[in-house]
């Protein structure tokens, strides 16, 4: 069952479909370009330019009184000056207030180009050449995904223009057919995108194309499997949260739920309820920037890498989710509100699902004593969102419990980006998935989560927590302790870091300013839940131009201005972000600070990941740690038992 809710305006609001009309209103009539030239200017996103960190907390403080001004931020694409563009309207003057050329960089692809690019090099004839070689003869049948260009130094006569590198697959015929199992290896098309032109059709040889098919409805697979009995997720009194616009209330936590082209899902103003006042958490918490480098030498697959955030939108590939598929139980949707390069608006509809899940168990204890037990079982709020970027799908979902504990969880499915060798034939740096030579490169994931913790207000410090085993002698004759360190991390340098599960390293946000009732400062840690280091070499383009992960943790002093680790404008930009933000070594001690989490997922391929990936998971927990004085769920409600047994007072 999909909910309905009030609406309350709150200056992190998204724009909505109208304000992003007005938005491109101001910006046609009033750019300091000239007149405005429809086949000049491509739009890319326009969203909400969020107010200051300090205007927001003021505004706050002062219970809302006054209004904050309400600007759009707008990237276009200036095919005529072959630039990219930052512009900013002012919607309460109804002006533009900022137009700025990209330096170094371009904006992100947008989903018109893509499927342009693709029309185009069909009728390229390097590339029905290409084709004919290998015996393909339908260009209806041609799929060309463009892939990020990137920076490499053989093609820096090309960094002047908006280029794409175009990988090829090929459906067996007009239906719905799974290209990827048909990969057209060793042709690689390069684009112009500001042209919309082909640059070149590079052909390093032919490998025959896979014929096997790798379609996965419901009528290729076979018989659905027997026994499955439905499960009915039903809350006959309705859900226990509520929600005002976009401010959400559920047990103790108060959040807003925001949304953006670039990142997708926001968290904002994150904080727990207690005493009768709201304690900060999370000031801000988003997907900063992910990256997918392959490891694949090959003449395909040895440039294939991308920043599906800051190259593609992730969030601008938002999928619209459905009730009983997606989401089950009582839902709650946030729709979102996007642009098309036209800079016409339009909205996805359920964007953005929320939800309660039951969790098992919260806590227990039995009285071995006396038989009596103690249960309190688990609920969680989940909020989430998917989004496609080709052939990736990538669901990002944050849990709040009701501990205090924050989990952030990336779910990675969708379909392997695949390519091919002669039968016969074993690749070194991908796994077979079929005995028709199709396969698949191995890779990696690195997703960034910009966390801008304000652990009970905005003054922190972060430790460093690990696990020591102490020397055996007079104070350890047994040999058997071991405690914890804690290092406070008082400058940018020192806190690059790397996860070590084999000392049980965290990272503890304290507020030196607030004590608990042991007299410690109050805190929240973060704790890995599994993580990879980066393969690619230190001297390989993508990791001088991903260099956010080479480190698991980085910490800066906050700065509205620092939102996306690897810079606003990655794509064909040699390297920007959190390397350059640090380089000035800036104290972090007691101070308002942003802590940037680096996620790896790796990913050697299985047979079993063909035709479409069960869902594989990567994460991390922001878990309460001297934040409360005990154990803040003793007060959740004890469950009612089913049948004659008696398990809860």
């Amino acid at each position: 069952m999909a909910l309905a809710a009030t609406r309350t305006r709150h200056p992190l609001e998204p724009l909505s479909v109208d304000e992003l009309a007005e938005a491109v209103a101001v910006l046609r009539s009033g750019s300091p370009a000239g007149p405005w030239d429809g086949r000049r200017f491509r739009f890319v996103d326009v969203a909400l330019r969020e107010p200051s960190k300090a205007e927001l907390l003021a505004f706050d403080a002062s219970g809302g009184e006054g209004e904050l001004p309400r600007e759009a931020r707008a990237v276009l694409i200036d095919r005529g000056e072959r630039t990219s563009v930052e512009a900013v309207v002012s919607l309460n003057e109804g002006r533009v207030t900022a137009w700025e050329t990209v330096a170094a960089g371009q904006a992100p692809f947008t989903l018109e180009e893509i499927l342009a690019c693709e029309e185009v090099v069909r009728r390229h004839p390097d590339f029905r050449t290409a084709m004919k070689k290998r015996g393909i003869a339908d260009m209806d049948l041609v799929w060309v995904d463009p892939w990020p260009f990137g920076v490499y130094e053989d093609e820096a006569d090309l960094a002047h223009r908006r280029l794409t590198r175009g990988l090829v697959w090929v459906r067996s015929g007009p239906d719905d057919d799974n290209g990827y199992a048909h990969p057209v290896d060793n042709v690689v098309v390069v684009f112009d995108l500001h042209q919309m032109e082909v640059v070149r059709v590079e052909d390093h040889g032919v490998v025959p194309v896979p014929a096997a098919n790798g379609n996965y409805g419901p009528d290729d697979t076979g018989p659905a499997r027997a026994g499955l009995r439905p499960i009915a997720i039903t809350q006959p009194e309705g859900p226990s949260f509520e929600v005002d616009g976009t401010l959400v209330r559920w047990q103790n936590w108060r959040l807003r739920v925001g949304f953006t082209p670039r990142e997708g899902l926001v968290l904002h103003t994150v904080g727990w309820e207690e005493g009768g006042r709201v304690r900060p958490v999370l000031h801000r918490a988003a997907m900063s920037e992910m990256v997918v480098p392959y490891g694949d030498p090959s003449p395909t697959h040895g440039r294939k890498n991308t920043y599906d955030g800051g190259e593609l939108n992730f969030g601008a590939l938002v999928n619209s989710l459905t009730l009983g598929c997606d989401c089950l139980g009582e839902i709650r949707y946030f729709d979102a509100a996007l642009v098309d390069q036209d800079g016409t608006p339009f909205k996805v509809e359920n964007a953005i699902c929320m939800h309660e899940e039951d969790y098992g168990t919260l806590w227990r204890h039995q009285n071995m004593r006396t038989g009596r037990t103690d249960v309190r079982r688990s609920r969680r709020l989940v909020v989430s969102s998917f989004s496609t970027i080709g052939n990736y799908d990538y669901g990002i979902f944050w849990y709040l419990y009701q501990d205090g504990g924050i989990q952030c969880e990336v779910k990675l499915t969708g379909i392997l980006s695949t390519g091919a060798v002669a039968p016969g034939e074993t690749p070194r740096h991908g796994q077979l998935l079929n005995a028709d030579g199709l396969y698949a490169p191995i890779h990696q994931h690195f997703f960034n989560f910009r966390l801008d913790l304000d652990v009970d207000g905005s003054s922190n410090t972060v430790w460093e927590e690990h696990a020591e085993a102490e020397p055996a002698g007079p104070g350890n004759p047994l040999g058997s302790a071991f405690r914890t360190v804690r290092t406070p991390l008082r400058r940018e340098s020192e806190a690059q870091q790397l996860v070590d599960p084999l000392r049980g390293r965290v990272w503890r946000v304290v507020n030196p300013g607030r004590l608990n009732a042991v007299g410690e400062p109050v805190g929240y840690r973060l704790v890995p839940h599994g993580n990879v280091a980066a393969l690619a070499g230190a001297d390989a383009s993508i990791t001088r131009r991903a260099a956010f992960m080479t480190k698991h943790l980085w910490v800066t002093p906050h700065d509205d201005r620092e939102r996306h680790a690897a810079g606003d404008f990655p794509a064909q930009h040699p390297g920007a972000g959190l390397p350059d933000w640090t380089a000035g070594d800036r104290p972090i001690e007691d101070r308002d600070v942003v802590l940037w989490y680096t996620l790896g997922s790796h990913h050697a391929p299985r047979p079993e990941d063909w035709p479409v990936m069960p869902v594989a998971y990567a994460g991390f927990l922001l878990q309460p740690a001297g934040f409360f004085d005990r154990n803040p769920a003793l007060d959740v409600p004890a469950p009612t038992p089913h049948g004659d047994g008696h398990c809860c007072p």
